[in-house]
């Protein structure tokens, strides 16, 4: 009896922080939202404020304190690391191979050499200021990561994951979680933990993650589609939801013990799945939870920021806060343009992942164990860290209105700001290159009703001071394709040949207009069957067709008939189309069971 008692006692403590977190989910984020103020600051400031170093401090004092703070941030922590987790195999989800390939290049570019340049950067102004090698290097790489759960949430929220500035975002995000193994490689060699070469730890760590990532791979091809499809014979809503949970966890097992995050591992878990054709009804599962342990993660954050830090040197902390921001931001952005961002995604992009991130944690926690830093100044830097994550939301919001202001100086031109007309029906031309010039010149002649827009500024002052009627503006935003009349449009023409833009562009149309005709380029056959998944009406391979239009004058020039040789290339085009919608309707064919899992329960 006494040690029930003694059971019951030791978990109250643990229910009650419960409560806390809870009760902040159920009304204090829903008054904050009321208000117009993110849930993210919601949720920060929350557990700043009733966080174990805040009004927590004074439970001996008021002890009924004890019921509205939370006690002990290890009774949380736990649900908290599995919100990133969920968030990254959601991400995943949204992903395929194909689209993680395409953006290779910011991945290993923009990203690897953000990591390096930010570490390089703030290791150099530590080592100025006295600090070891080792030291300024475990600083200059913990800090130089960013939150992946707070930035990818602020851009899922306002669905610009697909845009320019979340593209590359993300992109930076990925190559920071992958460094993460030989930065925690690194503090361990150089706090002794580990003997031998640093080089050959270094490829060893690697190895092994690189194994644990083939290992996800091999089963989620081999075990997951027989798995979820065994599941949802039985018809069971709960054991759908153990199999999901089963999977994510189980990933996030597998990458944790090669020394990766378990939200990488679940992030790769996601990809395999997006290709199944459960992918939409495990979205539709997951989402209510990932929701929640979020808000647990952002709660947990705010419980990190110590006050008393702040009120004991406050004009240092706000100079390190300020100092760590401008840093990673003025490399961001000029990275961003080294990579062809324009100049208001790449200040936006910068400003979003200036501050720190929840790595930093975990690695300067480390270093403080080993005593590569001193426990106190850890802290302190941790404080720092801690405010620029709750600052992230605002930064946010900061970047969208300099950006802004840089959109409106640099189209001050009347020729760039020049409105489409809206109300009669008319096709949409996106993209006025030379194959958008072409389908205008056809439009014209043959009196088709057209709009059409480009995103570049030079090429659509060109084109109207040579008489063409072009309009300025990004057609992946949606309030610009309704400004360019798409409500009444009878089809959108998409001639652009860049890939991820086009993808944008076209679920944003097919989200807007469910009904109106999509003809796009695509990049080749495997692109195509991409778009005719995602909606398209029509993709028009460039590979494709420009082979049957070599074939075409081949055979003319060979001496086969024009009219056969032109009947002939149809016939073939017809053939190409047909199995590329054939392979993209194989692709998606799980769409109306996802929809039925999402608006109806199984019984």
């Amino acid at each position: 009896m006494l040690s029930f008692r003694m059971a019951a006692a030791f978990d109250i403590a643990g229910y009650s922080d419960a409560l806390v977190v809870l009760g902040t989910a159920a009304v204090i984020v829903p008054l904050v939202r009321k208000a117009g103020i993110s849930p993210v600051l919601g949720y920060l400031g929350a557990g700043a404020l009733l966080g174990p170093l805040a009004l927590g401090s004074f439970i001996k004092q008021f002890p009924p304190l004890y019921w509205f703070t939370v006690v002990n941030s290890e009774h949380v922590s736990g649900f908290a690391e599995l919100g990133i987790v969920f968030l990254l195999f959601m991400i995943g989800l949204e992903l395929s191979f194909q689209r993680l390939k395409a953006m290779r290049r910011l991945v290993v570019g923009l990203g690897g050499l953000q990591v390096l340049a930010t570490s390089a950067a703030i290791a150099g102004i530590a080592a100025l200021a006295g600090f070891p090698a080792n030291a300024a290097i475990v600083l200059g790489t913990t800090v130089s990561l960013s939150s992946t759960a707070i930035v990818l949430e602020l851009l899922s929220n306002q669905n610009r994951l697909s845009s320019t500035v979340g593209r590359a975002s993300f992109a930076v995000l990925l190559a920071q979680d992958i460094a993460v193994v030989p930065i925690l490689m690194f503090i361990s060699i150089a706090g002794g933990e580990t003997g031998g070469s640093v080089l050959i730890s270094l490829a060893r760590a690697l190895l092994q993650a690189a194994a644990a990532i083939a290992a996800i791979i091999l089963l989620g091809r081999l075990a997951m589609r027989p798995l979820f499809r065994l599941v949802g014979s039985a018809r069971s809503s709960e054991l759908f939801i153990a199999a999901v949970l089963l999977v994510i966890v189980s990933a996030g097992v597998i990458a944790h013990q090669a020394g990766l995050s378990m939200a990488l591992g679940a992030f790769v878990a996601g990809i395999l799945l997006a290709e199944t054709e459960y992918g939409k009804a495990i979205e539709a599962t997951v989402e209510p939870f990932k929701g929640l342990l979020l808000g647990i993660f952002f709660f947990t954050v705010g419980m990190t920021i110590d006050f008393r830090e702040v009120l004991r040197e406050p004009l240092l902390l706000l100079a390190c806060v300020a100092g760590l921001i401008l840093v990673k931001a003025l490399v961001l952005t000029a990275l961003g343009k080294l990579f062809r961002l324009s100049w208001p995604s790449a200040i936006e992009v910068g400003l979003l992942l200036g501050p720190g991130g929840e790595f930093a944690f975990v690695g300067l926690g480390l270093a403080a164990s080993l005593h590569l830093i001193a426990a106190p100044f850890a802290g302190f830097i941790l404080a720092a860290i801690a405010i620029t994550m709750a600052l992230t939301p605002l930064l946010a919001a900061a970047g969208k209105r300099i950006t802004l202001l840089f959109k409106r100086a640099g189209t001050s031109d009347p020729v760039l700001t020049a409105r489409p007309p809206g109300g009669a029906p008319h096709a949409i031309i996106v993209g006025y290159g030379r194959v958008g010039r072409v389908v205008s010149t056809l439009f014209k002649e043959l009196n088709v009703p057209y709009v059409a827009t480009d995103i570049d500024p030079a090429t659509v002052t060109r084109a109207r001071r040579d008489g063409d009627e072009v309009y300025f503006g990004d057609a992946a935003d949606p309030e610009f394709l309704r400004v360019c009349g798409l409500d009444a449009a009878t089809g959108v023409v998409i001639t652009i040949n860049a890939r991820e833009t086009i993808d944008a562009i076209v679920e944003q149309v097919r989200t807007l207009r469910p009904d109106v005709l999509i003809v796009s380029r695509a990049k080749d056959a495997v692109h195509a069957s991409h778009l005719y998944q995602m909606g398209a009406s029509d993709a028009v391979p460039e590979t494709i067709e420009s082979s049957l239009q070599l074939s075409e004058a081949a055979l003319v020039g060979l001496g086969v008939p024009t009219g056969l040789a032109i009947a002939k290339i149809h016939g073939q085009r017809d053939l190409f189309r047909a199995a590329l919608q054939k392979a993209a309707r194989e692709a998606g064919r799980g769409e109306s069971y996802a929809l039925r899992r999402k608006h109806r329960p199984v019984a």
